[in-house]
């Protein structure tokens, strides 16, 4: 998407990193260029009020469910495995020493399905799936 019009920053890259910016996880310095480009952009704009409407809304809805700290650990570690590059073992996320396997269909969380944690299903990766 783009206004057609030249910016300091490109709107695709605005659109890119939108999320980054909507948590609060870039530079100082780039959420200003952010900011500007949301001045001059009314389809970025516009795109940047409708997810963070969409995130206010989620929270609202799902924010008061507590995760497991052993559940949330592992999932960050996750993260922070794909966010370094390293590989990750193709082995179920939840499964630890003695842990079962999951059921063949269907990807275990803690005994949750991916569709259970996921209405469509979505793939995870690191997530044994059929």
């Amino acid at each position: 998407m783009s206004c057609g019009e030249p910016h300091e920053t490109d709107c695709a890259e605005v659109l890119d990193h939108l999320y980054e910016f909507l948590d609060h996880e870039m530079p100082d310095s780039d959420c200003t260029k952010f900011e500007v480009h949301f001045e001059e952009c009314s389809p970025c704009l516009e795109k940047y009020g409708l997810e963070q409407a969409v995130k206010k809304l989620v929270k609202r809805c799902c924010g008061q469910d507590d995760v497991p700290s052993d559940l949330r650990a592992k999932v960050m570690g996750r993260i922070d495995l794909i966010r370094s590059g390293l590989a990750v073992p193709e082995h179920d996320v939840a499964a630890g020493p003695g842990a079962e396997p999951p059921v063949r269909g269907t990807a275990s969380v803690r005994g949750l399905t991916a569709h259970e944690v996921s209405p469509a299903g979505a793939d995870f990766p690191g997530v044994a799936k059929e």
